[in-house]
């Protein structure tokens, strides 16, 4: 794991760095692929680091985008996760439509989750392997430690069988799907982008405190995950060792 700090608090050199590190990511598997796959999350925080991204002098053809969570909402709707990502990048990047993979969770959310895990095995079911392999995931971290929709005591962070599950967040009134846990620990990269004081405290106890992932779901990238890096602002690695 690696983590990257900038000083400027949750400002453009942050984005502008995870930026450049994903387009990295992407280049070096598109150099021995024939294309790369991105699960990016929603979310307010990583706007400016979509922003960045769209910015970018780059060939998006042989992306194929995905989502690690999304609210059960329409595409539309000002909670879609999708809706964020579409309009901070994949418009004004003109990333090609035929590669964008949403969620459909407008469907009742067993069949959105059922759905979904069907189209990423259409992709990424490599020599029909159970578990996917994405070359890229985009993570956040909220400040109850929560990280794609797994949300703290919830029993999906034990499945390790499946590739995304519906799930009812009950603090928020909300369903949700979510990628599960094997497929993140299956991921070639994982950067994690989680910027704001108000992330301070969780952060410290991802890093240092005791490992329980049932109830820190933001452990499991941190400490399981292969090629994980951080990125954060001043304000978030506060309480970290310089």
């Amino acid at each position: 794991m690696s983590v990257h700090r900038y000083t400027e608090p949750g400002g453009a050199e942050l984005a502008e760095a995870c930026s450049r590190h994903i387009l990295s990511c992407l280049e070096q598997t598109l150099a021995g692929h024939d294309i790369a796959t991105f699960a990016v999350s929603g979310g307010s925080s990583p706007r400016p680091m979509f922003e960045a991204l769209a910015r970018a002098d780059f060939d998006w053809s042989r992306v194929h985008l995905f989502w690690t969570d999304e609210r059960c909402v329409p595409p539309f709707d000002p909670l879609s996760n999708f809706r964020m990502v579409d309009q901070s990048f994949v418009i004004p990047a003109r990333f090609p439509r035929r590669n964008v993979h949403r969620v459909y969770a407008e469907l009742p959310p067993d069949r959105a989750a059922a759905r979904y895990s069907e189209d990423i095995l259409e992709i990424l079911g490599q020599g029909h392997a159970e578990i996917p392999h994405f070359d890229l995931i985009h993570l956040g971290m909220g400040q109850d430690g929560h990280t794609a929709s797994l949300f703290p005591g919830d029993p999906l962070i034990q499945d390790r069988e499946r590739v995304a599950g519906a799930t009812y967040v009950e603090k928020l009134a909300q369903w949700r799907i979510t990628l599960l846990p094997a497929v993140l620990l299956n991921a070639r990269h994982i950067v994690v982008y989680s910027p704001g004081a108000d992330k301070a405290e969780m952060i410290k106890t991802v890093f240092d405190g005791e490992f329980d992932a049932m109830k820190y779901p933001a452990q499991i990238p941190a400490h399981l995950g292969r090629n994980v890096a951080w990125f954060l602002d001043r304000d978030a690695a506060r309480l970290l060792d310089a």
